[in-house]
């Protein structure tokens, strides 16, 4: 259901408008803290709120005339992020509006309302520095040989023709960083023809190909490209900048021309940083410092906005659009599960009282990103109660 008028897309006697302050209360406090499970992290539910489009307009054809930055940096750290003042609603519901560039070159924009369900289930310049992000010692991971790289969660992880890392999160949906195709002011020149790689197995010399498992090389790996079909990119971060709100927005989702018929990985509410298995978070990127190599990392998170997470795991330029993601007990299916419940952006140089201080954010998703996104997959709000 992609409903494109209020009157066909919510009932008013199921659905509330309310005001800021009430909606921060429900987004923080409920879920807030898990029921006791002794010794397993159990994922928290959350009341997730309504983010349905209302109107649709189209826009002139952009020029993709931006130059493709594979990080973000941003001298607003925790405090000055924790310090700004809240959004108002309507503010909010500015930045959920989203753009949408297809294919062939054309864009929309589309204004989005939001709701609350009372009713039914309720589910300025960068410092110069080192260019290196390492934090001590490098504590990444190459994955190497197709055992590892063609198996979940590994094989979640693809790679952006502009040079960024995307996450499989539906059959034909990933979920990357909107600075990889967006530079908050305009489109980057590759993401007119944007493409999709898959690594492969390469297959040995005289194959023919019709049997991929029996014949290829184990040591050698290749990439197989999907063309994007279409890519949602928030208002925040086009109306935005790293200083401002925008760093809270640097999200995107991609869809594909056709499916990838790989296991993919479901899309959840961040927890607190508190509730996070061991307070760690995981995520793999294509780094460029390692070209070809997938690589994996995990670390601590060190400190947390509303909207961001704060963290020295190491990586370098190419894996900003990773998917963060953590292993949790899931209570109602009584399984373990791993959900994305962030998008690795860049890397943040703080000064806090005149001593200088790196940091690399992610974006969490918040239950308002969570609704947007999961629309953006299913096209129907009802399949988005459960964060």
């Amino acid at each position: 259901m992609k409903p494109t008028s209020m009157k066909t897309c919510v009932t008013r006697s199921r659905f509330t408008m309310v005001g800021l302050p009430v909606l921060v209360f429900l987004w923080t406090i409920k879920g807030a803290f898990p029921a006791h499970s002794h010794w397993k992290p159990t994922w928290p539910s959350y009341r997730v709120p309504v983010v349905v489009p209302q109107l649709t307009v189209n826009l002139d054809k952009p020029q993709f005339d931006a130059e493709a930055k594979l990080e973000v940096v941003s001298p607003c750290g925790p405090s000055c992020h924790k310090s700004s003042p809240l959004p108002t609603y309507e503010e909010v519901k500015d930045y959920l509006s989203y753009e949408t560039l297809y294919s062939n070159g054309s864009r929309t924009e589309t204004e989005v309302g939001i709701y609350i369900i009372t009713g039914g289930n309720t589910g300025g310049q960068s410092r110069s520095r080192r260019k290196r992000q390492i934090y001590g010692y490098d504590t990444r991971f190459s994955i190497f040989g197709k055992d590892f790289l063609l198996n979940y969660p590994f094989s979640t992880s693809v790679k952006l023709s502009t040079g960024c890392t995307g996450t499989l999160v539906a059959e034909k949906h990933v979920l990357t960083a909107a600075h990889c195709i967006h530079d908050g002011k305009s489109y980057v020149k590759g993401a007119k023809k944007l493409r999709v790689g898959f690594l492969r197995p390469r297959l040995k010399d005289g194959s023919k190909g019709a049997n991929v498992s029996s014949s290829p090389d184990p040591h050698k790996m290749k990439f197989q490209w999907i063309r994007v079909k279409r890519t949602h990119v928030p208002k925040g971060w086009i109306k935005g900048n790293a200083n401002d709100i925008g760093m809270d927005y640097d999200y995107a989702l991609l869809e594909l021309k056709k499916p990838h018929k790989r296991k993919f990985m479901k899309i959840g509410v961040s927890p607190t940083a508190k509730q996070l298995p061991g307070g760690r978070i995981h995520f793999s990127g294509y780094d460029n410092d390692r070209p070809g190599n997938l690589v994996y990392r995990f670390c601590d998170v060190r400190d947390e906005t509303y909207d961001l997470l704060y963290q020295q795991c190491d990586a370098q330029p190419g894996a900003s659009g990773s998917g963060v993601y953590v292993r949790m007990w899931k209570r109602q299916n009584n399984k373990w599960e791993r959900k994305i419940i962030g998008i690795f952006s860049g890397h943040q140089w703080v000064d806090t009282n005149g001593s200088p201080q790196d940091f690399n954010v992610a974006v969490r998703i918040t239950p308002l990103k969570y609704a947007q996104i999961c629309y953006w997959i299913t096209g129907n709000y009802q399949h988005c109660r459960d964060g």
